[in-house]
């Protein structure tokens, strides 16, 4: 960013109006840049140095911003949507004028974590296939996961198109059972896995006793449908995938689903490494 930047540009960045708006606040003598009433909305100022108030408050400028949400099921992973609830429409008025946009995408009926930023660097850095940035998910899967499944996935998997998987982790945390719970699954997008390949949100269970297991898989990449493809690659159904983690931020299990907070800056340091 150069050091200095148009005194409406970073008012309007910080939320305070149109750039119109904001050429009215200064007509009126509403803005003070170092104590002195701005004249001029295109006056060069520099956001880090210079004291910005409006109407008596002092202004923070931040260039970026770095959000952890709890994703919900029955919302998209996008900035906006002309029929779905998109997860920018969970945040709040304060955070929607900077413009976020979700890092890589979670399918409407999947959970768990997703980071949205204005930070463009940083989503390509962690969304570039040649990083290798490590995403791990809970998973409920439809069928016996056992270790020859883990030695498969260790070993990459072929897909229905024919691709096959770079080497995934799998953890069995539990096998067997029938309580008939199902749940929303998948993602999709440049950084979509799991989901329901149609598309149409429904999950993989049709309501009985079938055998599922519990799962944790961490994989690298993220192909289209990934977790979910991957299973049906080893015979298995997911029937409910949230995400705990990627790269080295976790979920923070304190938030409930929808729920947002913004990064702690161990979290940040340690994602800008």
């Amino acid at each position: 960013m150069k050091a200095t930047q148009r005194l409406d540009k970073i008012l309007a960045h910080v939320g305070l109006g149109t750039r119109s708006e904001i050429k009215q606040l200064v007509r009126r003598g509403a803005v003070l840049v170092n104590g002195a009433v701005a004249k001029d909305s295109g006056m060069q100022v520099n956001p880090q140095q210079d004291k910005l108030e409006v109407d008596g408050a002092p202004i923070l400028y931040r260039e970026h911003v770095y959000l952890m949400m709890n994703k919900p099921p029955g919302v998209v992973s996008a900035t906006e949507d002309t029929r779905e609830r998109t997860v920018v429409d969970l945040l709040d008025k304060g955070y929607r004028h900077f413009s976020v946009f979700p890092v890589g995408r979670l399918d409407k009926d999947t959970e768990g974590l997703l980071l949205l930023t204005n930070d463009g660097a940083l989503a390509h850095r962690l969304l570039s296939p040649r990083k290798h940035v490590p995403k791990t998910y809970y998973a409920r899967v439809l069928g016996r996961v056992d270790a020859a499944d883990g030695e498969a996935f260790k070993r990459g998997v072929t897909l229905d198109d024919g691709y096959t998987t770079l080497p995934a982790e799998l953890e069995i945390l539990s096998q067997g059972g029938g309580d008939g719970e199902s749940g929303g699954d998948g993602e999709s997008g440049s950084d979509g896995v799991g989901g329901n390949i149609s598309g149409d949100g429904e999950s993989g269970s049709d309501g009985g006793s079938e055998e599922h297991s519990e799962v944790l898989l961490t994989i690298v990449e993220g192909k289209f449908h990934q977790v979910k493809r991957m299973f049906i690659a080893v015979g298995k159904r997911v029937d409910y995938l949230k995400r705990l983690s990627m790269g080295s931020l976790k979920l923070d299990e304190s938030l409930r689903p929808g729920e947002v907070r913004e990064l702690r800056e161990d979290e940040l340091a340690r994602l800008l490494v």
